[in-house]
């Protein structure tokens, strides 16, 4: 039997995923603790006995699988951290944030304009791995990008840095980058022209780094002498997996525009994959154009972690109404206290669980409020107009869900029903009746490992996995 290995080195756990490639079918997942600080095989190898007694559990014999490709993504030992620097906030330094997090890396900081010395000195510092340079449009301004290619070069930065600004300016950044011997990959420019992003070299150029340089930096190297190799960050590999299902493959239909809430101990993760474009009539885009594939990460907003910066992001008062507390019998603070001080606590009675619902319920509200798009109203001699900020999503089809919470819910439709359009705040963009998956296998990151080898087999393996709530 041929099967693929995929695997994901996980910031808490390591997943392995067994797929047989001639039915399609998924033969069994497993998972251990993910063992970074020693040896990170320790981790793989318990995951890996326990796939296998899966396997073995339906009679079929483990060593007549012949795992022809075992490869992996990862976002262990931090994940992939980035500082991203852009001439206008609004443009270029978004552009590069969006490219960044397109390509699954946790963005600590964006700058903007002339960096100064106590900026270069933070950015020295850091334990970043990638530092993004972007700056003006090709032809444009090339003072500003070069002045902070400079300052790289006097502080001896010695994480890579990607070059993804003004291409007026490369020729002259390189030969200060050369004569620094500062370690650089040159990409096309992040934004080329105003408004126009340009992301998807960017986020390849992001994937060879970490493949090449990243994954031996953070310990990984031995895992590569066992596997075909660590191909992406794990949300990269999301991203990737959300995308070509929503655009289908050669033989496979996607499913359309669709979104992924994916809600973690530290963060909640929304991605969307939709043009984004507006739905109405008379409703003008404005500000930096979107990507199709857009991620957003929300460092506020998680279950354990950031448990207190959840409750003071939404306030007891939001949390109280997805618990429907409407006497305040239930201690908010206390509950949120206890998660953040025992961050791998597994609710266990009904209690438990039902106020891990209630926190997910704001914190989906929250971040989906922030990756949406909303609308500007201004007053003209011809009436009332609208400019829409970021991506229109009212018309998206599929919103799927993921993490703990929600896979592990009785109820996970309800907590993404905090996402949905809401008629009294009707300037969010928000989804108006989308169908509801869950990824009750933890798939998504497999299958955007496997889509890069065989995406139709990918996109049929997530529509008959992927459950439908009601």
């Amino acid at each position: 039997m041929n099967a693929y290995l995929l695997i994901d080195f996980g910031s808490t756990y390591t997943k392995l995923t067994a797929v047989d490639v001639e039915t399609e079918e998924i033969l069994a997942t497993a998972k251990d603790i993910t063992t970074i600080e020693d040896d990170i095989m320790i981790g793989f190898e318990k995951a890996y006995q326990k796939l296998r007694l899966c396997i073995e559990e339906k009679n079929i014999t483990f060593e007549d699988i012949n795992f022809i490709k075992k490869i992996a993504c990862s976002s262990a030992a931090g994940g992939l951290k980035m500082y991203a620097i852009g001439l206008v906030p609004e443009l270029t330094a978004d552009a590069a944030k969006k490219a960044a997090l397109g390509a699954g890396a946790r963005v600590m900081k964006t700058y903007s304009y002339e960096l100064n010395h106590s900026e270069i000195k933070e950015i020295k510092n850091s334990d970043a791995d990638i530092l993004l340079l972007a700056g003006g449009t090709d032809g444009g301004n090339k003072k500003c990008i070069i002045h902070n290619a400079k300052l790289i070069a006097e502080v001896k930065i010695k994480i890579p840095v990607l070059l993804a600004g003004n291409k007026s300016a490369n020729d002259e950044i390189i030969e200060i980058f050369d004569d620094a011997n500062i370690d650089y990959i040159v990409t096309e420019n992040v934004m080329p022209k105003l408004n126009k992003i340009n992301e998807k070299p960017t986020r390849e150029a992001i994937r060879k780094i970490f493949m090449t340089r990243i994954v031996e930096a953070k310990g990984m190297k031995n895992a590569e002498e066992f596997i075909s190799g660590i191909l992406m960050p794990t949300p990269a590999a999301v991203l990737k997996a959300a995308e070509v299902l929503a655009l289908g493959s050669d033989d496979e239909e996607g499913l359309g525009n669709l979104m992924v809430v994916d809600i973690g101990g530290a963060t909640t993760d929304i991605h969307s994959l939709a043009e984004g474009d507006p739905s109405n009539a008379g409703v003008i885009p404005k500000g930096l154009e979107e990507p199709f594939a857009k991620r957003t990460v929300e460092g506020d907003l998680g279950m354990r972690y950031s448990a207190l910066s959840l409750l003071e992001a939404a306030g007891t008062k939001k949390i109280r109404k997805y618990l429907h507390d409407d006497h305040k019998e239930i201690d908010v603070k206390a509950h949120c206290n206890h998660r953040h001080e025992n961050i791998m606590m597994v609710p266990q009675t009904p209690e438990e669980i039902f106020f891990d619902e209630g926190m997910a319920g704001a914190g989906t509200e929250i971040a989906m409020i922030r990756h949406c798009g909303w609308l500007e109203s201004v007053f003209t001699p011809m009436g009332v107009m609208y400019y829409q900020h970021g991506k229109d999503l009212l018309d998206v089809k599929y919103v799927i869900g993921t993490g703990g919470v929600l896979v592990h819910s009785e109820n996970p439709r309800n907590i993404l029903r905090a996402g949905e359009f809401n008629k009294e705040q009707p300037i969010h963009l928000l989804p108006r009746s989308p169908n509801y998956l869950i990824d009750s296998t933890y798939i998504l990151s497999a299958m955007g490992l496997l889509a890069g080898e065989k995406p139709d087999m990918a996109v049929r393996i997530m529509k008959k996995y992927l459950e439908r709530v009601n």
